[in-house]
C-alpha cells in the first residue's frame, strides 16, 4: 500500500492533485478542504489511500492521517464505496462524523450527497462501533454557514493558482447559486461553477 506522497506539487484540479514523486507525476484524487491547502510549486505530503479496482487504480489523498483512516473505515459499511466516502469527509470532519454517529444526527449524514433518510439510518447502525469516539465535543462540518463556504471557495481557487481578484469575482459570480441551494452549499459544485465563469471571463 502506498501509505502517503511527498513532494512538490505540480498541478491542482477541481478533484485532483498531481504530486512529483521521483520524476513521476502522482494523481490523487483529494476532497475541495485539501486542494484548498497546496499550492503548486510548494512542497506536499498526503496520506493516502489506493483503491484497487479491475479496471483501474486510484490513489485518494488526505490531510493527516486521521482523515485517511476515517475514509477506510467508512468502506466497511455496505454500500459505501470511495467516491461517496470522500464524499462524506467533504462534508464533515473526521471528528464531525464520530459525533454524528455517536449520536445518531441522521440529518448530519443526509447533509452528504447521496444519502437518504434510509441510508443514513443504515450507515448509523453499522458505523457506530467503528468509527470511535469523537475527540472533541463540538460537531465541525466542513460547510457550514455562508463565510465558511466562501472563505473555502476563495482558498481553493488561489491554490489552484488564480489572482485574488479573479477569485474574489468568481465568489461573487457563484454566490446566487450557493444562496440558492439553501442549507449547505456543496464546494465542489460550487467550484466548478467557478471555474466555469472565470473561463467565461478569460
Amino acid at each position: 500500500m502506498i501509505a502517503f506522497v511527498s513532494g512538490p506539487v505540480a498541478a491542482l484540479a477541481p478533484t485532483t492533485a498531481v504530486i512529483e514523486v521521483g520524476g513521476i507525476g502522482m494523481a490523487v484524487q483529494c476532497t475541495p478542504n485539501t486542494l484548498s491547502g497546496l499550492r503548486v510549486g510548494q512542497e506536499a505530503k498526503l496520506a493516502t489511500s489506493l483503491v484497487v479496482r479491475e479496471d483501474s487504480l486510484t490513489l485518494y489523498g488526505f490531510a493527516d492521517d486521521d482523515e485517511r483512516q476515517v475514509f477506510e473505515l467508512l468502506q466497511t459499511a455496505s454500500g459505501v464505496g470511495p467516491r461517496l466516502a470522500q464524499a462524506m469527509l467533504a462534508v464533515h470532519t473526521p471528528d464531525a462524523l464520530r459525533l454524528a454517529v455517536a449520536s445518531g444526527d441522521e440529518k448530519a449524514l443526509m447533509a452528504v450527497p447521496g444519502i437518504g433518510k434510509k441510508g443514513a439510518q443504515k450507515l448509523l447502525l453499522e458505523l457506530k462501533d467503528r468509527l470511535g469516539d469523537p475527540m472533541t465535543a463540538a460537531p465541525a462540518a466542513r460547510a457550514t454557514g455562508a463565510a465558511s463556504w466562501r472563505d473555502q471557495l476563495h482558498a481553493a481557487l488561489i491554490g489552484l493558482g488564480y489572482a485574488t481578484r479573479e477569485a474574489d469575482e468568481a465568489v461573487a459570480a457563484v454566490a446566487p447559486q450557493a444562496e440558492a441551494a439553501g442549507g449547505e452549499p456543496q464546494i465542489g459544485q460550487l467550484l466548478k461553477a467557478a471555474l466555469q465563469s472565470l473561463n467565461r471571463t478569460r
